[in-house]
């Protein structure tokens, strides 16, 4: 089966058009993987109820079961329905959003078996420094499920939108071009015991370390 052209939007970095967020967001609806950008890089992104979309993804960047996957959130209290929030890990994630951290809690029951990490139980948490990412979820009224658009066999994210438009355009339901993205991993934190436990530095690394000192 031949995937139809991707559609391609051109959407302000910073003044995202309304009526654009709210075309991506019905694409999403229907069941859509978008590229879309993050604070940190280009990224895929679908509903997290959608299994068939999930699936697409999977097979676009060749992921094992074991990948963890990261649920995107637009604040606080939507991170707090999908994840076991202790006071510390509240403090850090209050202090550090929005900004380029994944941080890795238990997940809760709202959270599809298959979007938790299969032994541990977790899951990844994302609310980026980005007003697409930020318009997309709040006309969306969810968080989204996302991966970095690392393609099999590269060790970067794409930066460039019309690049991903050209590899991906039947891939993918949708590409957003908010602008050339330069890619720089997030910062993850593991918070699923009290102590917070850095496994990646990566952007944002002084602010997290002025907090932690």
């Amino acid at each position: 089966m031949t995937h139809p052209m991707a559609q391609y939007f051109e959407i302000h970095p910073d003044h995202p058009q309304p009526r654009l967020i709210r075309q991506a967001a019905a694409i999403l609806r229907r069941g859509g993987v978008i590229a879309y950008p993050t604070d940190s890089s280009y990224a895929l992104a679908c509903r997290i109820e959608d299994k068939k979309a999930l699936d697409r993804i999977r097979q676009l960047r060749q992921l094992g079961e074991k990948h963890n996957f990261t649920l995107v959130c637009h604040d606080l209290s939507q991170v707090s329905q999908f994840v076991r929030l202790g006071n510390e890990a509240h403090r850090l994630i209050r202090a550090l959003t929005p900004g380029p951290y994944t941080f890795v809690l238990k997940a809760t029951r709202e959270v599809p078996r298959r979007l938790q990490h299969p032994s541990r139980k977790t899951v990844g948490i994302r609310i980026p420094a980005h007003a697409v990412v930020q318009a997309l979820l709040e006309e969306l009224g969810e968080p989204l499920f996302s991966t970095t658009l690392i393609l099999p066999g590269e060790e970067r994210a794409l930066e460039d939108p019309r690049e991903i438009r050209r590899r991906l355009e039947k891939q993918v339901d949708l590409v957003i071009d908010a602008g050339i993205v330069p890619y720089e991993p997030t910062t993850i934190v593991v918070l699923a015991d009290e102590v917070p436990e850095v496994v990646r530095w990566g952007k944002g690394r002084e602010r997290l370390e002025a907090l932690m000192s």
